[in-house]
């Protein structure tokens, strides 16, 4: 009799067994939806403001602030894209940021690289407190630091040129930049230096033939970051630029607003325009800038 009820019971047995992953395995798809629904709210949020400004690039004079408003242009007017970059000397205020851009990036990669391998690698008195003296530096807003700047630069005659959007960068890179890239470094094992070393390697060589090369995925986010920041930068071109032929596509753009009427549509598609570049360079580096900036975190030292 036992016998058989055992029997009896065990295909029960076996259904309770097989369905208790099923709650799981549904609480884990319901969770799985959620997140991507919210990731998909988010990125509508954020990729709405981009369509916009490409909308309203799109429209006619006019019709920018039409109630209801009107996301897809009706008529689509294509000619505003040809007709605000020759409004504006365009090439002209490309090269000029482009040239700032690339070259204080420069200065931003090369000296914040020196600074972090000096506080990673190297051993010498009062390291920690020197370092915790340029984090400290962070909580001193720039706004604080302007027009000290301003006085210094117009001193040196370097007004109305590129010099004071240029030369800062290239005296530390920013403690940003340094903390990133000494975090980065920290993850890397000593006993590569200590190998270098034997073999007669200076530090030098070791920061540019060891250090360098292995450190590409921080160095492509500060380069990413350091670059949007330069590219959009507006209020030190504004500040140190009078010139015409010296202007950057940011204060270029500002040319589209006049004192009683502003043409919207067309600084839409110059800002459209000017978005391209940032936008090829983020995914050209993506794999890199993601991988920098999650490693940057792992050091614990």
């Amino acid at each position: 009799m036992a016998q058989q009820t055992a029997v009896r019971t065990a295909p029960i047995q076996t259904v309770a067994r097989t369905g208790r992953g099923e709650p799981g395995r549904f609480r884990g798809r319901v969770g799985q939806g959620i997140i991507l629904v919210a990731l998909l709210v988010g990125t509508t949020a954020m990729l709405a403001p981009f369509a916009w400004m490409v909308s309203t690039a799109l429209k006619e004079t006019g019709r920018e602030f039409t109630f209801p408003p009107e996301f897809l242009p009706n008529p689509v007017v294509w000619r505003n894209y040809p007709e605000a970059l020759t409004l504006m000397p365009f090439p002209l205020f490309l090269g000029n940021t482009l040239t700032i851009a690339i070259t204080a990036m420069a200065g931003v990669l090369l000296t914040s690289s020196m600074v972090a391998f000096g506080f990673a690698r190297l051993h010498f008195p009062g390291r920690s407190f020197l370092f915790g003296l340029l984090l400290s530096t962070m909580m001193l807003p720039g706004i604080v630091t302007l027009i000290p700047q301003f006085i210094l630069f117009k001193t040196l005659g370097w007004y109305d040129t590129f010099l004071p959007l240029i030369v800062p960068y290239w005296f530390g890179g920013g403690a940003v930049n340094v903390f990133l890239i000494r975090q980065f470094f920290m993850t890397i094992p000593l006993e590569l230096d200590e190998a270098a070393r034997i073999d007669g390697a200076s530090n030098l060589t070791i920061y540019w033939r060891i250090m360098l090369p292995l450190s590409g995925p921080v160095l492509a986010t500060v380069g990413v970051l350091g670059f949007l920041y330069m590219w959009n930068d507006f209020l030190h071109p504004l500040i140190y630029i009078t010139s015409m032929e010296k202007r950057t596509l940011a204060l270029g753009i500002v040319g589209f607003k006049g004192l009683y009427s502003t043409m919207w549509n067309l600084m839409m598609a110059a800002s459209s325009v000017m978005v391209i570049p940032v936008i090829i360079l983020f995914f050209a580096a993506q794999r890199y800038f993601v991988r920098g900036v999650v490693l940057t975190g792992l050091a614990g030292r």
